[in-house]
């Protein structure tokens, strides 16, 4: 993997940079701009040594969204930036090629192209074709098959951002934790995290399993779990897993009548029970603080915490188990990597990312390469790959 250092000629010669731009959008504003601020080192090195960058990205799922907004807050941040509304064409090349050195442009979101997620080798010509280097710079996607992520690399001189090398630099570290090591993961979807699991379990000396993701656990071990979100995964895969003495699970929980759910009296109603009591008829939204002092004392006794998803349904705001374990984590000295949307979006509502070793950018991309140590997008930068 070739760093961005590694370029031989900047002045002049227009740079596709693929950023992590995928930021929440509120009333047409940024409302948090953590990623923009990530990618702000790579962006400034490239336009301070006279390239003209050009800023490719996606935003939102529905592939209509727009990176207007994105532009808007990034012009904020950092000089000379702007923004054309198309990704790939005739004005997008006369753009780039009338911009100044040093100038940023932001090119509209690439799902809007089809051509990006399926890996469409035209589109993946048409965006080569806006520059002369590529530098991969948006780790949070390197696991996806799309053509802006292994299909340019193919077809331009290809090299890595400083947000990518750090972030291999800090995972591949985790995959390597200093002992006593604590593994926490989150969230949901058994089949994302299987691999993971299976991964921190042969390396951490404690996996920690919550969120709706242990709900598949509890299940498995014969407990209760009411009307809970499950996976629906073969319950021999989990029960694999649950047999390892390594692995710890929720030992009381929130949990709210189905009835309860969607009216304004869901947080109030909701009540703390242990794992086993869980009624029939009950959901369960997060941990409770006997969890979350299990949880401290286990993370107390560790060199080593690594973090991905919420402990909570965290959108709907069952917050507790997730806040508590942010602040237990920030007062400790132990090495901490932490990673996943909400779990990074607790730690900055507090306050507190200062206090984190390593903040990722990445979720599911996270989650991915600590399970396989390296990915598709990553593998894609080697000039001897055919990826």
């Amino acid at each position: 993997m070739r760093s961005l250092r590694d370029i031989q000629v900047f002045e002049n010669i227009p740079i596709l940079v693929r950023g992590a731009l995928n930021v929440p959008i509120e009333n047409d504003r940024v409302a948090n701009d953590y990623r923009l601020r990530r990618a702000l080192p790579t962006i400034r090195f490239l336009a301070e040594r006279g390239a003209k960058v050009v800023l490719i990205g996606h935003i939102g799922e529905k592939g209509t969204e727009t990176l207007a907004p994105v532009a808007r807050a990034l012009a904020t941040l950092t000089n000379n930036v702007s923004f054309f509304p198309e990704t790939i064409g005739s004005g997008a090349r006369d753009t780039i090629r009338k911009n100044a050195p040093g100038t940023v442009l932001v090119l509209e979101n690439l799902r809007r192209n089809v051509g990006e997620q399926k890996n469409d080798t035209v589109f993946a010509k048409e965006l080569a074709a806006l520059a002369d280097v590529f530098v991969e710079d948006s780790f949070d996607t390197c696991h996806r098959p799309h053509a802006s992520i292994i299909g340019v690399p193919k077809l331009l001189p290809s090299y890595a951002g400083f947000l990518l090398e750090e972030e291999v630099a800090a995972l591949s570290a985790a995959l390597n934790p200093r002992h006593p090591a604590l593994a926490i993961i989150g969230g949901a979807k058994f089949n994302t995290k299987e691999a993971v699991l299976t991964a921190l379990l042969a390396t951490y000396d404690r996996v920690f399993v919550g969120g709706a993701l242990a709900n598949d656990f509890l299940k498995a071990s014969g407990r209760e779990v009411g009307r809970s979100l499950v996976s629906g995964t073969d319950p021999a895969r989990v029960k694999e897993l649950l047999a390892n003495p390594k692995l710890i699970l929720p030992i009381d929980s929130f949990v709210v009548s189905a009835s309860a759910i969607g009216t304004m009296n869901a947080r109030a109603e909701a009540r703390v029970v242990s794992a086993e009591q869980v009624a029939p008829d009950e959901i369960i939204l997060d941990h409770g603080p006997a969890t979350s002092a299990l949880l401290a004392e286990l993370a107390r006794q560790t060199k080593t915490i690594l973090w991905n998803g919420p402990l909570g349904n965290y959108e709907n705001g069952f917050i507790d188990a997730t806040d508590a374990l942010a602040r237990t984590i920030a007062s400790l000295d132990a090495h901490s990597v932490v990673g996943g949307g909400d779990t990074v979006a607790s730690i900055e509502n507090l306050g507190l990312l200062p206090r984190f070793s390593f903040v990722s950018t990445g979720g599911g991309a996270m989650l991915d390469f600590l399970a396989k140590g390296t990915l598709i997008g990553i593998d894609a930068l080697d000039p001897h790959s055919s990826a």
